[in-house]
């Protein structure tokens, strides 16, 4: 379904700390195999190398528009052709630790047109509460 032209986005940004290290964290965030086991229902590489992420048994394709090796990443949503669209919907993980205290932390950056903050932060709990479950974290 289409989204009328002049839906809201919003920028939530969040940072939970999960007690692992960014080596064991980063193939969760920037795999197909570990986002599947926290983040969506599956996860597909196309042979175009786009993600087809599935929640509900409904597809949604993914670029990786940036990649820093062991520290972020960032998903580009494509509209229901895989094509880019203007200000696109994006994800963006980025690892980041705390030299003093040796904890890492997990920024999630969610820029969407999801309309409910509080909506938004209870799921991003529950997936982060999944992703330590995970780890171990």
């Amino acid at each position: 379904m289409a989204m009328p032209a002049t839906s809201v986005k919003r920028r939530f940004e969040m940072e939970y700390s999960i007690n692992a290290s960014p080596k064991i964290l980063f193939p969760y965030i920037a795999s197909a195999s570990g986002l599947s086991q926290w983040f969506c229902d599956d996860v597909r590489l196309d042979p175009d190398h786009r993600l087809n992420m599935v929640w509900d048994k409904q597809s949604h394709f993914a670029e990786i528009a940036a990649q820093r090796p062991g520290r972020s990443i960032r998903y580009v949503f494509l509209d229901e052709k895989k094509c880019s669209q203007p200000d696109a919907n994006y994800l963006d993980f980025t690892l980041e630790s705390s030299l003093i205290t040796d904890e890492v932390f997990l920024r999630v950056t969610d820029y969407s047109d999801h309309l409910d903050a509080e909506e938004q932060q209870e799921l991003w709990e529950s997936l982060v509460g999944k992703l330590r479950e995970q780890v171990g974290g």
